[in-house]
Formats: structure tokens, sequence, C-alpha cells
């Protein structure tokens, strides 16, 4: 029997591989299973990509009952036109920042909500709310009896001040931050200091994927140990309450 109430984290869409029967491609999109409802966190930016890995992972379309977008980039929200074309009609979660054409092109198809800083998106899904940098953002917080999952799509405002947004809004440990940091460019003195402050918020285990550029990912690799988690499209992650 499935345990409903467990958390899982389908990765549906990124542009590292995980499972070789997925398609690839510049990205990100994950699956959030929790409490009986099913989230979708971004659509990638390839819709046939993103609909061919449903199919492999088993994931019908119709068992989506919301979505939230991270942020306005393309290799977030490209995947979403062919989701709706399934006839799939979610609560769409975006910020308020979001285009008013945007808005409204989606509006005709299904219900729109802009979000505010901590609020539920699902039965112990939330999200920070719009954090800002050069691009606006949001990332998922879901609290379990483990601690808090943080996934983020891009981490444009920076991840630090993400996991930072997190504590502070829910008062807890940190359990798993996983998803794109967008650390790509850091130097290695820039992540020694990002790596620190992972540990000084206690984040427990890491899974970064997308954005996050491929140094960045061996440095956490080789600080967190087994506290590591490699990650891609078709990677399943289970945090049992």
């Amino acid at each position: 029997m499935i345990d409903t109430n467990a958390l899982t984290i389908s990765v549906v869409y990124d542009n590292h591989s995980f499972d070789r029967r997925l398609k690839t491609a510049l990205g990100f999109s994950a699956l959030v299973e929790y409490r009986g409802h099913t989230l979708l966190f971004d659509t990638g930016g390839d819709r046939s990509a993103l609909l061919s890995n449903m199919g492999i992972l088993g994931i019908d379309p119709t068992r989506i009952q919301s979505l939230a977008l991270s942020h306005h980039h393309g290799d977030h929200t490209g995947g979403l036109s062919g989701l709706l074309k399934t006839g799939v009609r979610p609560m769409i979660y975006l910020l308020p920042s979001f285009s008013a054409r945007f808005k409204r092109k989606i509006g005709r198809k299904t219900a729109v909500t802009e979000v505010t800083p901590g609020q539920s998106l699902a039965d112990g899904v939330f999200t920070t709310g719009e954090m800002y940098n050069r691009s606006a953002e949001q990332s998922l917080v879901i609290q379990t009896s483990r601690g808090l999952v943080v996934v983020t799509g891009c981490a444009h405002p920076g991840i630090v001040k993400i996991i930072a947004q997190a504590k502070d809004l829910f008062d807890d440990s940190v359990r798993l931050v996983m998803g794109g940091f967008h650390l790509r460019s850091k130097s290695e003195a820039e992540m020694r200091t990002i790596l620190a402050d992972f540990r000084r918020l206690g984040v427990e285990k890491v899974a970064p994927s997308h954005c996050t550029g491929d140094q960045s990912i061996a440095m956490f690799a080789e600080e967190y140990g087994d506290d590591f988690i490699q990650s891609g499209a078709g990677k399943i992650i289970h945090v049992d309450e």
C-alpha cells in the first residue's frame, strides 16, 4: 500500500540526467506528491520533453491538482502550454510580477492565484512568496516531521537567502534543499563561503541540479558526502514522515 503521507518528489525535467530513459534539456520541473495532493513545480522548457518524461515515469497529467511556477523564464514555463493541452486544469500559483498578458493567457484556461509569503499551496506545502534579486522568484517549502524540504527552480534571489527565508517563515530545521541553485559562475572561494552558510543554516542534505554548475555540484558532493543526493531528470526522492 502506498503511504500518501510520505513525501515523494520526482524530478521530471532537468538538464542533468539521472534516469537515462528520460530526455534532458535546459530547465527544471519536479512533481511533489504529499498528503494526498499532487503539485507540479515548474514545467521545464520543452512541452514534448515534459510530457514524454511524464509518460516514462508513469505520471498521468490529470493527477496534477495544482502547479507553481517559480519565475517567468522560458526554461521553467515552456512546458505549460503542452500540459494544459492534455486537458488538465490545475490551480496555478504564480508571482504577482508575472506579466498581465501571461496571466490573462493562462487565466482563460485555468484558475490563477498570485502568491504571498508563507502561503499554503496544499497540506504541508508552502511558498516563500516572491523574492527578488535580478529576477523575482518563489521557492517551495515543505514541512515534514524530519524538517523542512526546500525546492528551488533557479534560486535567482540567492540560494542562501532562500533557505534563510524558509527558516524565518517556519522556524524549523532544514532536512533537504534541492533544485537549481544558480551557482555556475561562482569561484571556489565564493563556493566555500556558500557551503559554510549551508552548514550554518543547518542544511542536512542537498540535491543540486539544473543551473547549479558542475564544479559547484562537485563541491557540494565533497562537502556533504553521504548526505549529497545525485539528482537529475528521473530522480525520485522519498522523505518519510
